[in-house]
Parts: C-alpha cells; sequence; structure tokens
C-alpha cells in the first residue's frame, strides 16, 4: 500500500518541463522539516499498486509526476514505476537528493531539489545521495548561504539544468533574494513556481 497526500492533473509548475500536463501523485512523509516548506505531507489516504494506477487512468494526462513529500522513502516504488511505465506513462520524479534508490534510473526525469537548510547532509558524506539527474532545483531562501551551497551541489550532482527559485513565505514571493542569488553563480537560470503565479494547482 502507498501512503498517499493528492492524487490530480494540472501543469508542471516549474523546471525544463514547465506547462507539460501531467498527473501528480503526491506522497505522503519527508525526511526533511525545511522551515518555508507549504506542502501538506500528512497522510490521507492509501492505495495498492492496481488502485493508484486505477485512479491515475482516470485523468487524461500521459506524463506522471512522482512527488511528495519525498518519493524516494516511499516503499515498492520500483513495482508501481514498472507498472506506469507498462502502461505507457512518461515518468518524472521530483527528488530532495538525499536518498538515491536504483529505480530512478527508470525513470523518464529526475529533478532534484537540494535544500540549503541541511546543506551538511549533502556535503558531509561524499558517497551518500543522489549524484546525476536531469535538473536541479535550489530555493534562494537567503542570499551568501545558498550561493554557497548551488557552488557546492554543481560540483557534486551532474545535471543538465540547474535553477534557482525564488523562496515564498506567507504567500509572498522573493524574487529579490533570486535575483541576487544569480547574479553571483554562473550556469544557473531562473525557475518560478508558474502555478502560484497564475493560480492553478
Amino acid at each position: 500500500m502507498y501512503s498517499l497526500v493528492e492524487i490530480f492533473e494540472s501543469l508542471q509548475g516549474e523546471g525544463r518541463n514547465m506547462g507539460r500536463p501531467c498527473v501528480f501523485v503526491r506522497f505522503a512523509g519527508c525526511n526533511l522539516a525545511c522551515p518555508w516548506c507549504d506542502t501538506d505531507t500528512a497522510k490521507r489516504f492509501s492505495l495498492s499498486r492496481d488502485d493508484l494506477l486505477a485512479e491515475v487512468r482516470t485523468f487524461r494526462a500521459k506524463s506522471v509526476i512522482l512527488t511528495g513529500g519525498e518519493p524516494t522513502i516511499q516503499p515498492s516504488m520500483p513495482e508501481l514505476v514498472a507498472a506506469l511505465k507498462g502502461a505507457g506513462y512518461w515518468i518524472g520524479v521530483e527528488t530532495n537528493g538525499l536518498v538515491a534508490p536504483d529505480w530512478l534510473a527508470s525513470a523518464d526525469y529526475v529533478a532534484c531539489s537540494p535544500k540549503a537548510e541541511v546543506a551538511d547532509r549533502y556535503l558531509s558524506d561524499a558517497s551518500a545521495g543522489l549524484r546525476h539527474c536531469d535538473e536541479v532545483r535550489i530555493v534562494a531562501s537567503s542570499e551568501d548561504a545558498v550561493v554557497c551551497f548551488a557552488q557546492a551541489i554543481r560540483g557534486r550532482i551532474a545535471a543538465t539544468d540547474y535553477y534557482i527559485s525564488p523562496c515564498e513565505r506567507d504567500g509572498q514571493i522573493d524574487f529579490a533574494t533570486a535575483k541576487a542569488v544569480l547574479a553571483r553563480l554562473n550556469g544557473w537560470s531562473l525557475s518560478v513556481q508558474l502555478h502560484k503565479i497564475l493560480g492553478f494547482r
């Protein structure tokens, strides 16, 4: 059984796949507790693999985003990914990158969002965590600490694209800090959460 928060259809709101119609499967639970996080990770219901696949099939989109919470800490994910692939779905995964299970290699796209607030958990163990993904997205929750963290993460996680995202606190999106961070980094781009700006899920 999979512990879930919600399953819904919308457009991908950030990163390289912005605007792509997707079914979002949000898993319950996370191995971090970021102070600015506004995502509900409390378990609301459980589904078997077959029931989860049946629910996904009720939507029109043929792309699925496995998100959270933190999907890499969920049990029985290889079986779910195999079932989704067998049904013809494109699979994206959104992860904080602290855990790097083998099944991630079966995904079509992996977006990693390392968190500067717990930088030591990413940088203290040279052999731990995700080392390759398609894109890295770091929230600009501060300037100096995030610049240093982004530089360290770029040397640790190989990706095609590297993004800085504005931090949102109490409904206010902090573009100024994101702009300041980007001015001090080379090879990074801005990724906004389009769904929050335009008011869709």
